[in-house]
């Protein structure tokens, strides 16, 4: 049976890809090989990523997606056309119609390179929609009822903050930062630390493994190979959980700052049903160990981690993709094109 309707979550660090009665069929990395200065890609995805630290000069691999947004416009279509590829196995007479996840906080002219890179790539028609709206969904909650619920979503480059009630967004915010500024503070801390350098990899890696939001009472210690700065030689050190609680904190305390933003804003009747059901936490920034108990603690209002936060997003656009016209009337396509 031939694709002909795909839904994209399009991250900065990561994209998922999601075929209606299949599910999610791909999760790779957004990241690209392209030689110079021919600009020719070389490769896409987990192949692109397993080139970081390890081309010649000639050769650059980056995340063409900067905090949600397009940064590289011909790289961000050759991606999406290898997402479209493996979507549809081989042959396939059908252009397919693309969904694709925006940033809340991106302009009219984001979004609309989006639509036109899903174009250029191969899509019959594309749109685009708000992520919050699609963390919602993809966390279970009713987002068409006259109630306040409110949305966290913590990205690679981008964290974003909403409360939606009857379909909408009411009150939001965003900030440029995410996971990917928590894996820089854990590197700058090694170099200030350990004198220790490591790439980008290995700071998401420590991340996953031992970080931390607060204190754990049983330490985990991890051991880290690195470059030594002064000598310029291999080395390695010995680094604890608890350890990382303070340089992480200066990222945490930027989101806690926004969710608090838009606590402020909300209308009253909205935050008394906020206050009764907590906020939900989406996205791969939700899975840092104790970040709900953080943000519980600074803001004085119960927050939770959605069941598969990292899959929210794509769910929910998987959802909308296929009752298209159930949540036609809620949510506007206004970035709506056909090829």
């Amino acid at each position: 049976m031939f694709v002909t309707k795909i839904a994209i979550d399009l991250g900065t660090c990561n994209s998922l890809v999601f075929v209606p009665k299949k599910g999610i069929i791909l999760e790779e990395p957004s990241v690209v090989a392209v030689s110079e200065p021919e600009r020719r890609i070389l490769a896409v995805g987990n192949e692109a990523k397993a080139m970081i630290g390890r081309t010649p000069e000639k050769i650059k691999v980056y995340c063409p997606i900067k905090d949600g947004v397009i940064a590289d416009y011909k790289a961000t279509e050759a991606m999406l056309r290898y997402f479209i590829r493996k979507a549809q196995k081989g042959f396939n007479p059908f252009k397919p119609d693309l969904a694709i996840s925006v940033p809340a906080g991106s302009t009219s002219t984001e979004r609309r390179a989006v639509v036109k890179a899903a174009l250029a790539a191969g899509a019959k028609a594309a749109f685009v929609v708000k992520e919050p709206i699609l963390a919602a969904i993809g966390a279970g909650i009713p987002i068409n009822l006259s109630q306040g619920n409110m949305v966290i979503d913590i990205g690679g480059g981008t964290s974003e903050v909403a409360v939606i009630s009857l379909g909408g967004i009411v009150v939001s915010d965003s900030i440029r930062v995410g996971g990917n500024k928590m894996d820089l503070v854990i590197s700058d801390y090694l170099k200030k630390k350990y004198n220790l350098a490591v790439g980008v990899q290995e700071a998401e890696e420590i991340k996953i493994k031992i970080g931390t939001a607060l204190p754990l009472r049983k330490e985990e210690i991890i051991e880290i190979k690195g470059r030594e700065l002064i000598s310029g030689l291999p080395r390695s050190v010995k680094v604890s959980s608890n350890e990382l609680v303070e340089p992480l904190r200066t990222v945490l305390d930027e989101i806690v700052g926004t969710i608090k933003q838009v606590l402020r804003k909300t209308p009253p009747e909205l935050s008394a049903d906020i206050i009764d059901k907590g906020m939900i936490l989406t996205g791969g920034g939700a899975l840092l160990r104790n970040i709900d108990q953080l943000i519980t603690k600074l803001t004085g209002v119960p927050c939770f981690v959605a069941d598969e936060a990292l899959y929210c997003v794509v769910k929910g656009i998987g959802a909308v993709l296929e009752n298209i016209d159930t949540y036609k009337k809620g949510l506007v396509f206004k970035n709506t094109l056909r090829s």
